[in-house]
């Protein structure tokens, strides 16, 4: 193990991701009862941009880090972004947490795939195993045939495909950018694009009783990215890819205790195999880690 893993660190960090994303769910399912998910990401996204401009104005860097020389792929990042975060706040009403969470896992196989198309990367033999064995699991985890699909389980999907556009076009902005110049032009752009489409309808104010879920989930957001983030830089991704694993009893256990979900073997089996697809992929050249380490942190 190199010197500079320190296992212990990156299984504290992850304590505080895997919260970050199981209040998320519990926020964003209790927002959903007054809000559209249009309406959710404009009220999380004004509440992210509102914290990452008070660390940007904290930072050595100030505001001068906010100027991009690459724009577009800002305005693309955040499209991919928005969907796909979208997607996985109206899956999160239709489908059971721990099936939402299984799904997501199939984030890296997707960059994997797409990796070779966009970014001219190798699609080597063992990333096909990879690829693979993460299409496996997702047919463990919706099990065609045998229980109805719904529009849950593909916008599950489509989340999952998002976030995998999302990580690939991060990567390339990150040879520009800082983190906190990407985060101000997610939570500022997103805002715009939610309160946009939000409108159709009629845009409803807030309740007193909402505003705690709304704030929970604009923070936990922002949390999830800084913790996973932390995890990484303290310990390489094999370390930390089996430690997110650990996020799916979690949500299968609130998803029991909190709305009577069930649980099921297979969504647990199935989710092993993608984590067994991701493991592989991580071993399978000097392009593997940006796709490594589970689901990307949604910002």
């Amino acid at each position: 193990m190199p010197q500079q893993d320190r296992p212990l660190l990156a299984a504290l960090w992850m304590v505080g991701a895997i919260a970050s994303f199981s209040m998320m769910a519990v926020s964003g399912r209790a927002i959903q009862e007054e809000f559209n998910t249009f309406q959710l990401m404009a009220w999380r996204s004004v509440i992210g941009w509102v914290v990452v401009v008070a660390l940007v104005w904290r930072s050595p860097f100030g505001f001068a880090q906010l100027r991009t020389p690459r724009p577009w792929l800002h305005v693309q990042r955040n499209i991919f972004h928005f969907t796909g975060q979208n997607a996985w706040f109206f899956a999160l009403t239709l489908i059971p947490l721990a099936q939402l969470v299984a799904f997501e896992f199939s984030n890296p196989v997707w960059v994997a795939l797409l990796a070779p198309l966009l970014l001219g990367e190798a699609l080597t033999r063992r990333r096909m195993i990879a690829v693979a064995l993460g299409f496996a699991g997702i047919l463990l985890v919706a099990r065609p045939g045998l229980q109805p699909l719904s529009i849950g389980h593909a916008s599950a999907l489509l989340a999952a495909l998002g976030f995998a556009l999302n990580t690939l076009w991060t990567k390339r902005l990150m040879a520009y950018d800082s983190v906190l110049c990407v985060l101000f032009w997610m939570t500022a752009s997103q805002a715009v694009m939610g309160f946009v489409l939000g409108l159709w309808g009629g845009f409803p104010w807030p309740t007193p009783g909402m505003w705690p879920w709304l704030i929970a989930v604009g923070v936990s957001g922002l949390t999830a990215h800084y913790c996973l983030t932390s995890a990484l830089s303290v310990a390489q991704a094999g370390i930390v890819a089996p430690m997110e694993f650990m996020r799916l009893p979690a949500l299968a256990a609130i998803g029991a205790l909190l709305y009577a979900e069930p649980l099921e073997a297979t969504v647990f089996l199935g989710a092993a195999v993608i984590l067994a697809g991701n493991l592989v992929n991580m071993r399978a050249g000097p392009a593997a880690p940006a796709a490594a380490a589970g689901p990307r942190p949604r910002g």
